[in-house]
């Protein structure tokens, strides 16, 4: 049997130790998952899970790993120069699948542990090092000029205002209207749009140069009650 640990309802030890079997431990370690009493790591990222499509657009050929929509103020991550854009593709070698694949790796690494993560950047594999921390050392998650851009996305947006941009804490532009390609992908009026790939825009004209310079699919960094996610767009 293994030595386990009773908490009382406060969190705090009761100083009780049981030999209980195996199977049991494993549930309360469960428990204590679910109730936040095990210290989980974390890195202050947003990820999402690629398709085939958000894949292409970044210049993969297979759609392993998980894409960077956010990354937090002052976080691990930040701290180890993660991006937006970013396309997780390995932790300390070994490859990554997807998005939950990242999450319990993160989840269940000892906070204070450093790790390597190979990131795809701008069309190349880079390895950078984080010092993974620990998860309550985060705070929970919680728009000027019209153009319309109609064009090939088929969405007309205006600039933030700078109050705007101030309550939002980003710039980018504010969706007004989606139609066409945009709102086929699930782009909404009322969503942010705050990049084109890796490359951040702050106006309506440079989203319409981004677009026009972009291939079949372009990757649309959306800002969607400050949840960022990059929605793949079929332009051509």
């Amino acid at each position: 049997g293994v030595n386990s640990q009773i908490y009382s309802r406060s969190g705090g030890y009761m100083g009780l130790s049981f030999a209980i079997p195996a199977a049991v431990a494993v549930s309360v370690t469960d428990q204590l998952k679910a109730h936040g009493k095990v210290q989980h790591g974390r890195l202050g990222i947003g990820v999402q899970g690629l398709d085939q499509t958000l894949a292409q657009s970044f210049g993969l050929e297979d759609a392993n790993g998980a894409l960077v929509g956010s990354v937090e103020k002052d976080s691990a991550a930040a701290k180890a120069g993660f991006k937006s854009g970013d396309v997780i593709r390995k932790i300390d070698g070994t490859v990554v699948v997807d998005s939950t694949d990242i999450t319990s790796r993160i989840g269940n690494t000892k906070p204070g542990t450093t790790i390597k993560v190979e990131v795809w950047r701008d069309g190349k594999p880079v390895e950078l090092t984080a010092t993974v921390g620990a998860l309550d050392d985060g705070k929970v998650a919680s728009a000027g000029n019209d153009t319309e851009t109609k064009g090939k996305l088929g969405v007309a947006v205006r600039a933030l205002t700078p109050e705007e941009q101030k309550s939002a804490g980003r710039t980018g532009v504010l969706v007004e209207k989606s139609g066409g390609a945009a709102a086929k992908a699930g782009v909404e009026p009322g969503d942010g749009i705050v990049g084109v790939g890796t490359t951040r825009i702050n106006t309506p004209a440079e989203l319409k140069a981004q677009v026009d310079k972009a291939g079949k699919t372009v990757a649309l960094l959306i800002d969607r009650q400050g949840r960022q996610i990059f929605v793949p767009v079929k332009i051509g």
